[in-house]
């Protein structure tokens, strides 16, 4: 009977990701149950504050990885090192001021998404949503998570993480960009767009790890590029010794001489030596001068 052993998680590495993730997740929740009026403000305090808490989560955790390392988590698959965190937390601040965007009203006292995503370009029920002030708050819960995304993706370990971390990044943008207040039918076309690129380009992704997995055995980005390097010294032993054969196989490279008829007429001989290592080279006599 196999025994099973439960994994070891280093939980600490993984806070500043689940602060959003887990917002995001909560965002979700205050769609479902907190009312109409109250619910854009609860949905931006809290966008707001997952990522400062994040933001502070990240610099605690970069004081711990300068003082013992980098830190490997789930098996490898998710990296902590500091320049993963950094790059993490220029994310989260680019997030932080991409709210504040989200969230201002001073130019028409509107939000720049549609009131109903819902709602068909031009109708009578697109209008009457305009007039009663409905706002699209799920836009809050959907930034969280295309930020979670981000964060993975300095830190994937392996092709697998780093496709996790584009569906989840790609996935959300897909419905923002179709939720544009202005100029709907573009902004549906440019969703509808970007969704079929986005397909293609996780088929293309996976059918490229899969050929990387074929060649090197692995799927693990350290893996890959040791299996690669090592192919590629092999490649050039390889070229190296099938030049040097070729060489040393060439009538070039081979004592014989070769007769020849000069413009004159007369039958010379042309003698090529053999390859000498540089320290033995001699030159060649040189013939005497017949007497008359």
């Amino acid at each position: 009977m196999t025994n099973f052993f439960a994994p070891t998680v280093d939980w600490g590495a993984l806070v500043p990701l689940l602060v959003v993730l887990g917002a995001g997740v909560i965002g979700v929740l205050v769609e479902a149950f907190v009312p109409a009026r109250a619910r854009r403000t609860t949905q931006l305090t809290l966008s707001l504050a997952a990522l400062v808490g994040g933001l502070v989560a990240l610099g605690l955790l970069w004081q711990d990885v300068n003082e013992t390392g980098p830190r490997a988590v789930l098996g490898g698959a998710y990296q902590v090192d500091l320049f993963s965190l950094s790059i993490q937390a220029v994310v989260v601040l680019l997030a932080a001021v991409s709210l504040l965007v989200i969230a201002d009203r001073s130019a028409s006292g509107e939000d720049a998404f549609a009131p109903t995503a819902s709602a068909v370009p031009g109708t009578p029920y697109e209008d009457l949503a305009r007039r009663r002030g409905l706002v699209q708050t799920e836009v809050y819960p959907l930034v969280l998570f295309a930020v979670g995304g981000m964060m993975i993706f300095p830190a994937a370990g392996d092709l697998l993480t780093m496709f996790v971390a584009l569906e989840v990044l790609s996935l959300p943008l897909y419905v923002l960009t179709a939720m544009a207040r202005r100029r709907r039918l573009l902004s549906q076309e440019a969703s509808f767009k970007y969704f079929v690129l986005g397909a293609f380009a996780s088929a293309f992704f996976l059918f490229g790890t899969a050929l990387l997995y074929g060649a090197t055995g692995s799927v693990g980005i350290s893996d890959i590029g040791q299996a690669l390097g090592q192919g590629l010294a092999g490649a050039e032993g390889w070229t190296s010794s099938r030049c040097w054969a070729s060489c040393s196989c060439s009538p070039v490279c081979c004592s014989r001489s070769a007769p020849r008829r000069s413009t004159s007429g007369r039958r010379t001989s042309t003698r090529v030596h053999r390859r000498r290592s540089p320290g033995s080279w001699r030159p060649a006599p040189r013939p005497r001068p017949s007497g008359r």
